[in-house]
């Protein structure tokens, strides 16, 4: 449809039944949910993830930040001789990828909010839901609490250096443990 077949009031043609298609299906449903900048989603994903936050597509935003960084430690380390160059690119392709990613998302939000996107995606397309999250929220306080920790009471976190891989086993258990819960 043209943006000539548009009424000056921003609704479009009536579709049968009288329910009204487009811009107007925008009015009703879109004023829930703000739009999305492609062009700021991308320029925020050269912090890797950051994007996808700004989006609301959380966990795939921190998973972004913990591919690059885990391919930084890899090639600060001395462990992967031989292999930086291939760390290297996929890192390079990876950190474009997640650009790209981004902007496409922000698109697809966009499209979906204002009752303009029809088409079927994956799962890890959906929408983001809208509201916190528990274990986000739990996750924020505790991290919050250990730097007021250290920077107020001197309480120091040297101890994190070697406790760390306990949240990825966290992390995973909670994610084992949604995986079932949907599978009921």
């Amino acid at each position: 449809m043209s943006n000539s077949e548009w009424n000056a009031n921003g609704t479009g043609p009536q579709a049968q039944g009288g329910q009204e298609t487009g811009r107007a299906a925008y009015a009703a449903v879109g004023s829930q949910r703000p739009m999305r900048s492609p062009a700021l989603a991308t320029m925020l994903s050269v912090m890797p993830g950051l994007g996808h936050i700004y989006v609301g597509y959380y966990q795939q935003g921190f998973i972004n930040m913990a591919i690059v960084a885990g391919c930084i430690t890899a090639l600060s380390s001395n462990r992967f001789e031989g292999l930086e160059p291939f760390i290297a690119l996929g890192m390079a392709f990876f950190w474009m990828f997640n650009l790209i990613d981004a902007n496409r998302r922000a698109m697809h939000y966009n499209r979906v909010s204002a009752g303009l996107g029809a088409e079927e995606l994956p799962d890890e397309y959906k929408l983001p839901k809208a509201g916190g999250s528990l274990f986000g929220g739990i996750v924020m306080i505790v991290i919050g609490l250990l730097f007021v920790l250290d920077l107020n009471f001197d309480i120091p976190l040297d101890w994190l250096a070697d406790w760390w891989p306990l949240a990825l086993v966290i992390v995973g258990g909670r994610m084992v443990w949604q995986a079932r819960r949907k599978g009921r």
